[in-house]
């Protein structure tokens, strides 16, 4: 067996974190990214946030912060990149993304966990509610501790 020194090792790892990036990291942001413009071009992002505008004020966010929060149950480079499209336009502040930050990551990839992990360990779908309610609690709850703790600050 031929060991590798610890140049040809970064090398290997940097080569394969650059796939990773390319192949499943820059697609969901470009989707998002084109997704929110879409969304906005047309006016059914401000008629989601109005729609959403109750929901989200629990958390001290505008309605679209929704979004955010949907595209993260489909993937989390893509909750980042609504949030960060959402950001650059202006309607999403420091402070929202601070608060929304925790659900992006306690949300994250739900549909593509149960596809690629639930489904292949062996989880009989009838638990998939549950599991799928514990995420969604952990996101509630982490959402409004980071509310308090910026009120706190």
């Amino acid at each position: 067996m031929v060991r590798k020194t610890y140049f040809e090792m970064f090398v290997d790892g940097a080569r394969d974190g650059w796939k990773i990036g390319i192949q499943s990291l820059l697609p969901n942001l470009v989707m998002a990214f084109t997704l929110i413009k879409i969304l906005q071009d047309t006016g059914i992002l401000t008629l989601l946030g109005n729609v959403f505008a109750p929901l989200t004020a629990f958390f001290g966010l505008p309605g679209e912060a929704m979004m955010v929060l949907v595209a993260s149950l489909l993937s989390m480079g893509g909750g980042i990149g609504v949030a960060m499209s959402l950001f650059t336009d202006g309607v999403l502040s420091p402070t929202d993304l601070t608060i929304v930050l925790p659900g992006i990551f306690l949300l994250g990839g739900q549909i593509q966990n149960i596809g690629r992990i639930l489904g292949v360990i062996g989880i009989h779908p009838r638990f998939y509610p549950m599991l799928w309610g514990v995420t969604l609690l952990n996101a509630v709850i982490g959402m409004l501790c980071m509310r308090f703790l910026l009120k706190a600050l």
